[in-house]
């Protein structure tokens, strides 16, 4: 590894580290409390080996010469002290799971937040599974380091720095023997610590992926199941599989050999402190009650440099995952609006596209020269095989991207100079792959529409040919629906996403393939509803099925993202071109 890439992981750290400060700091208080208690509860523990020697001190080498009484006393205080350690140790710990828990929770809303305001072109960049293991692996890996490792080290550093006071006190030529193990320690400590950490990091980026594969396969379960695709899958998730768990492997055999070695290196020192403490106990040097309470502070004192070697290797796991999580709030979030960008108020849905060239990867460019006029009130069509740049269009039209090149305007006003929130209201959209969330089928059609009335909810719902149905479950309009509403059919799912559109009060109306999971008659009941609903609305309508655009005001036909054709549906049949062609094959 090159000095600078060792540099730069190092001051990646530390920012991560000074990030993971910042959270804390947001909550002094509770910091200052948990500090104190750490400090007493390890004031109240390092007594009670000096107590330990005071007592066996008083019970003297001899029978005649033991005290009792001060055995007595000396091991009631230790008893005392260390019971007050212990009951501050666990109100520490209860307030470090709180602390931790309002941590995890204002990282959590810090990244839905982030989420939320990403572009949509983040989320077609990055598997879905990767994004909810960093939102819930990654955090809750994080939790536990907060909740244990900070108590666990601020403990350790307490009882090393009071050990070592109170063995100067006691021998300082004994604490010498600590000059030549703790650099060994720490040696290695350090030489594992480096190795590690990147191996964490891949644990973390392996089960990102290993998540996204699973959803992949949780959700293509009917596509996999019909081509019988299932022994490629097992072997594709086994072998992901695999790699996730060698990369866990390799984290946890590396991390795990930190803790013995350091052990070893700490016994040694205990070997030789009892070696030396027994000749200066020969030579008069230590009382018997002084060398056993230095033995006591030598385990108090290389006991937590172990545990520290422990927790350093779990220390590096969230270190990775809170690199990961901080990576995705730093993530650019959807641009901000233009200083003088204003709400667009009285919408009249007048929209045209000016020399539009667009490209999702800067390389491959996906729209050449478009132009499209959209008269208010005017249904447009947009036409074309697979691929040819039909959704990126509508994309454009969201402002989910802005064009490489050329203008797009609303009413006369550029839409740079729109506020996206503004834009966006002004729109209603239906797409072929229909979202549903968890909730009533009352709140899903009202959704987007906080000021929507039970009538209205129900007038759409009639409008959208869905009512019946409803009507027919037990609950009706209070039935819940599972999650993307999967305990209902698509057609259904497709009706209610229109019903919900058909409730904005929108100048413009964006519909993707909108009736594909409808049956034939269906279709026509919804398109005849709709027909009355979108008057007055300017309407950009996606569809294969050629039959349902037949009196779109304009077709424009699209090919390799340009505009090949445009005229209505009977214009553009006497020509005999592209659309002809395709209008043709599907009635041959």
């Amino acid at each position: 590894m090159s000095k600078r890439n060792e540099e730069n992981k190092v001051q990646d750290k530390k920012k991560t580290l000074l990030r993971l400060g910042k959270y804390l700091m947001q909550h002094k208080l509770m910091l200052l409390f948990a500090i104190i208690l750490t400090v007493t509860s390890n004031v109240f523990s390092l007594i009670g080996p000096r107590l330990s020697g005071n007592a066996i001190d008083a019970i003297g080498l001899s029978k005649g010469e033991a005290d009792f009484p001060r055995v007595f006393y000396y091991c009631t205080l230790m008893i005392i002290m260390y019971a007050l350690s212990a009951l501050l140790s666990y109100a520490l710990s209860v307030l470090m799971v709180n602390l931790s828990q309002k941590i995890i929770y204002k990282m959590r809303k810090d990244l839905s937040d982030k989420l939320l305001s990403m572009p949509v072109s983040f989320f077609d960049r990055h598997q879905t599974g990767d994004i909810v293991s960093r939102m819930s692996y990654d955090i809750d890996t994080i939790n536990s380091s907060l909740s244990h490792d900070f108590v666990q080290i601020s403990t350790s550093a307490i009882t090393i720095l009071g050990s070592l006071f109170m063995m100067i006190k006691i021998s300082p030529v004994l604490v010498l023997i600590f000059a030549v193990t703790i650099p060994i320690s720490l040696l290695m400590t350090r030489y594992k610590a480096k190795k590690v950490r990147p191996l964490f990091k891949k644990r973390s980026a392996k089960l990102g992926e290993l998540n996204g594969y699973a959803e992949e396969i949780i959700t293509g379960q009917k596509s996999i199941k019909t081509y019988n695709s299932e022994d490629v899958y097992i072997d594709r998730f086994d072998g992901k599989n695999t790699d996730a768990v060698s990369a866990h492997y390799e984290a946890e055999y590396h991390g795990s050999t930190m803790g013995p070695s350091v052990n070893f290196v700490n016994n040694l020192s205990l070997a030789l402190i009892s070696m030396f403490g027994a000749i200066l106990f020969l030579k008069g040097k230590l009382t018997p009650g002084n060398l056993s309470t230095f033995v006591l502070y030598s385990r108090k004192f290389s006991g937590p440099i172990n545990e520290i070697a422990n927790i350093l290797s779990e220390l590096q796991s969230s270190l990775a995952a809170a690199e990961r999580v901080f990576r995705l709030i730093d993530e650019e979030s959807e641009p901000a609006d233009l200083p003088a960008a204003k709400a667009m108020e009285n919408v009249r849905g007048n929209v045209e596209l000016r020399n539009i060239d667009f490209s999702y990867d800067g390389i491959k460019t996906v729209l050449k020269n478009v132009n499209l006029k959209a008269d208010k009130g005017s249904l447009i069509a947009i036409v074309g095989p697979t691929g040819a740049g039909k959704t990126t269009i509508i994309n454009l039209l969201m402002r989910f991207y802005d064009p490489a090149s050329g203008e797009i305007t609303l009413d006369g006003t550029p839409y740079l100079d729109i506020t996206r929130d503004s834009l966006r209201s002004s729109f209603a959209m239906v797409l072929q792959d229909t979202w549903l969330f968890g909730g009533t089928i009352y709140e899903n059609i009202a959704y987007g529409n906080k000021n929507a009335t039970r009538e209205d909810v129900v007038r759409c719902a009639k409008a959208a040919k869905i009512h019946n149905y409803i009507m027919a479950l037990p609950e009706g309009y209070d039935t819940y629906l599972s999650e993307d509403g999967i305990n209902i059919s698509q057609g259904q799912k497709q009706l209610l996403t229109i019903a919900r559109a058909m409730l904005l009060d929108s100048k413009m109306l964006i519909l993707d393939e909108a009736t594909s999971n409808v049956d034939t008659r269906t279709e026509k009941e919804i398109q005849s509803a709709m027909t009355t609903l979108m008057k007055g609305k300017t309407c950009f309508v996606i569809a294969h099925r050629l039959s349902t655009v037949e009196n779109a005001d304009v077709i424009l036909v699209i090919n390799d993202g340009e505009i090949k054709e445009q005229g209505t549906h009977r214009k553009l049949l006497e020509k005999g071109g592209i659309y002809a062609s395709m209008y043709n094959s599907q009635y041959e």
